[in-house]
């Protein structure tokens, strides 16, 4: 008779304290990065400030949550940025040229988030191949269908789409109030539900869970789903918010949203993760870039900063790791 992989690598009662502690240093290193500088300028500390970076960050929330689950089971998908273009191409494209219902387009597009996040899990695990392979020619190939799409032009949409990233509450718009739901129930749905045990299971030993008669596979492809399913989702907002569709949108996102995800502490080698932890991370990488350019940084400094705090987090969780496997 077979057994279940037990939820023991899933956050246990013993283990909140660490999670709270874990939150209360992301908190800390962010709220020092807001005290540095808003002593640096005396413009940064204003709620103008923080409203303007909380509607800019939801599409990187939701693209740096779907690469959380992807990276608690132990995969990585480099497509995300090019998946996000080719999801706003068609989206352009189907409410410019093809004259299609708002919903219908928007339904369009999660569609094709949905199709490229599952040929990229389906690939991974029927060959059994590394994700980073396959998911890195996922990222040519979506990249390449977005300038098809589009015929490399932009697509000016217009007042026909604004609605969705214009509506606001007290100043916050309707992304980021739906990125913080999300961001919740993808937290509960990580560290409260069975779905998300197993996927911490198969982070942490694919092997025993295949072992204990569980396969792996169906919840890998359905991770990478989801994964692009978010960027879809990310891709709706940001088309809405500029009004227009761009074949070279996302470039770069499939970095923001591994750093994002590192820097709150998910671990490159599957296993741990926490949504909350990463939209940390987004808003760190968000609070570092906005500080950096009201005090004047040049784009090569901001980059390089970025790119030290990146380093600095790859370096933590190695520690952690070695921490984790000492007490285990």
């Amino acid at each position: 008779m077979t057994a279940s992989p037990q939820p023991a690598s899933a956050p246990r009662p013993s283990a909140w304290p660490r999670l709270l502690t874990d939150y209360l240093g992301m908190a800390l290193a962010l709220t020092a990065l807001v005290l540095v500088f808003s002593l640096s300028t005396e413009h940064f500390f204003s709620a103008t400030t923080f409203r303007t970076i909380a509607n800019q960050i939801p599409s990187a929330v939701l693209v740096a949550t779907g690469m959380t689950f992807v990276l608690v089971i132990a995969e990585i998908d480099l497509s995300v940025g090019s998946v996000l273009g080719l999801c706003s191409a068609v989206l352009g494209v189907a409410l410019t040229r093809w004259h299609w219902p708002l919903a219908l387009a928007v339904g369009g597009a999660l569609a094709v988030g949905a199709v490229c996040g599952g040929f990229n899990g389906a690939v991974t695990v029927r060959w059994r191949l590394p994700s980073f392979i396959v998911t890195l020619g996922m990222l040519e190939m979506a990249r390449g269908g977005a300038h098809a799409v589009t015929q490399s032009q932009t697509q000016y949409i217009g007042s026909a789409i604004e609605g969705i990233a214009g509506t606001s509450l007290y100043g916050l718009s309707l992304p980021f109030l739906l990125a913080m739901a999300l961001v919740l129930v993808g937290q509960l749905v990580l560290s409260r539900t069975v779905f998300g045990r197993y996927l911490v299971a198969v982070g942490t030993n694919e092997e025993a869970v295949r072992l204990s008669g569980i396969d792996p596979r169906p919840l890998k492809v359905t991770v990478f789903v989801l994964a692009g399913l978010l960027v879809a989702l990310a891709a709706v907002i940001d088309t809405s918010r500029f009004e227009s569709a761009n074949p070279n949108a996302g470039t770069g996102f499939e970095l923001q949203a591994i750093a994002a995800a590192v820097i709150g502490g998910t671990s490159l080698m599957g296993g741990r993760a926490s949504v909350i932890s990463t939209f940390f991370g987004v808003l760190i990488i968000a609070v570092l870039n906005s500080g950096l350019a009201a005090v004047g940084a040049k784009d090569e400094t901001k980059r390089l900063v970025t790119g030290a705090v990146i380093v600095a987090a790859v370096i933590v969780d190695h520690y952690r790791h070695r921490i984790g496997r000492g007490r285990g």
